[in-house]
């Protein structure tokens, strides 16, 4: 919860490079997201076409380079489209003391990150960071024992998203998420979730907090915080269908419930 002595920056900042001309609102999405889950600032690095449609939602967002305290990468971006000028900027941020989110199209780079890491992978792209790990994934392991394996493989921690989200750290400690609803398996919601994990990752890195212990504890809470919203959202439908924009309007108030001791 802010205090009066609170600011924008004490608040945390996040930094925001996802989405691509072919899937702009990836960048819609999470950058939505972080401004819901109560961060202090973000900042949208991206092409343009992703830069105007992210004004356009929320024009309080910074464009353009600047001190964060999280980055947030990957996310509506393919590996095979990318440029090498793009590579070597994530390869950059992956190998910094800024902790970094990173989804979808950058979970290529993760192997050999140096810099405090949260990677979320749904199934099949765990399956693909196996496959950059220079590892077979193993066959017939249970989903925690998986997560638990590529953690520690990656020395950073793994969010593999799905009906029940598994949170595990290099450490050896697993944490089990189930919450939201169904309607959540729908494109954009894990572009959502990237947007809250990475959020609660800048706030605590602003309070100095960048531990692994506080990685997994940020990781989990934004997927209990994720999954939520989606059952709020789809309450507040009749019980119905959902968009991953619904999910991040709802966030506020799941945010302002747990902070009110509602939960």
């Amino acid at each position: 919860m802010p205090t009066d002595a609170d600011h924008k920056y004490s608040r945390g900042v996040v930094g925001v490079r996802t989405g691509s001309d072919r899937y702009p609102g990836a960048a819609v999405l999470g950058v939505e997201a972080a401004w819901r889950t109560g961060i202090g600032m973000v900042r949208y690095v991206g092409p343009e076409t992703a830069a105007a449609a992210v004004l356009a939602r929320r024009p309080e967002t910074v464009t353009g380079d600047g001190r964060v305290q999280a980055w947030l990468i990957g996310s509506g971006t393919d590996a095979a489209e990318r440029t090498r000028a793009e590579t070597a900027a994530l390869r950059h941020l992956l190998a910094g003391d800024v902790p970094v989110v990173a989804d979808a199209g950058a979970l290529d780079l993760a192997p050999g990150a140096t810099a405090p890491l949260v990677v979320t992978p749904h199934e099949r792209e765990h399956a693909t960071l196996w496959a950059a790990l220079g590892r077979d994934e193993p066959v017939g392991a249970d989903r925690v024992t998986a997560a638990l394996d590529t953690a520690a493989a990656l020395g950073g921690v793994v969010l593999l998203k799905g009906a029940e989200t598994i949170v595990a750290s290099p450490d050896g400690t697993a944490v089990r998420v189930r919450a939201g609803t169904p309607w959540l398996a729908t494109a954009g919601t894990g572009d959502v979730l990237g947007g809250v994990v990475a959020a609660l990752v800048a706030a605590r890195a602003a309070g100095g907090d960048v531990e692994p212990t506080g990685l997994v504890a940020s990781a989990a809470s934004g997927a209990w915080l994720h999954g939520q919203a989606g059952a709020l959202a789809s309450r507040d439908a009749g019980g119905g269908p959902i968009t991953a924009l619904d999910v991040a309007a709802a966030l506020p108030r799941v945010v302002g419930a747990v902070l009110s001791g509602r939960f």
